[in-house]
């Protein structure tokens, strides 16, 4: 079986010096590679081409068959790594807790052990007739959540 650390440190070499970013290695036993790659204005299939040859002129065929699968991180999948959510900030999100609650808001803010949502809700004001909408930021560990995907808007 292919090494899913061999394959990764070569899509780091392809990396080096380029603006794209690793979301995920993938092997399964039955030696399909999936390396899904990502850039914050969206990935070329031209690039995903030349990373799938930079690969393919890494790895030896002789010694081992595969099958090959470069490409981006599909839009409106979760989010993978940590550069996913800092190139997303300012953009509307989906996060489902471990407890089974939905929310939608803006990426306010993301590091290595959190990420902070702004989302609106309705509050009523004490002596008000009807609730208005307030925004309150809402921070996570990544350990409570099961994701958060970009939230596609045709607005």
């Amino acid at each position: 079986m292919i090494d899913k650390n061999v394959v990764s440190r070569i899509v780091d070499e392809w990396l080096e010096g380029k603006d794209y970013f690793l979301v995920d290695v993938a092997v399964t036993p039955d030696d399909k590679i999936v390396v899904e790659i990502d850039h914050a204005e969206g990935v070329w299939i031209d690039d995903c081409v030349e990373l799938s040859r930079y690969i393919e002129s890494k790895l030896d065929r002789e010694e081992e068959d595969y099958e090959l699968e470069v490409g981006s991180a599909g839009i409106g999948q979760p989010f993978k790594v940590l550069k996913q959510y800092l190139i997303h900030i300012g953009k509307d999100v989906e996060v489902l807790t471990k407890e089974g609650k939905k929310l939608e808001g803006v990426l306010k803010d993301a590091n290595e052990n959190a990420f902070t949502v702004t989302v609106e809700r309705k509050v009523k004001p004490e002596g008000a007739k009807r609730p208005k909408l307030v925004e309150e930021d809402v921070t996570f560990a990544y350990d409570e959540i099961k994701y958060t995907k970009y939230l596609i808007s045709f607005k």
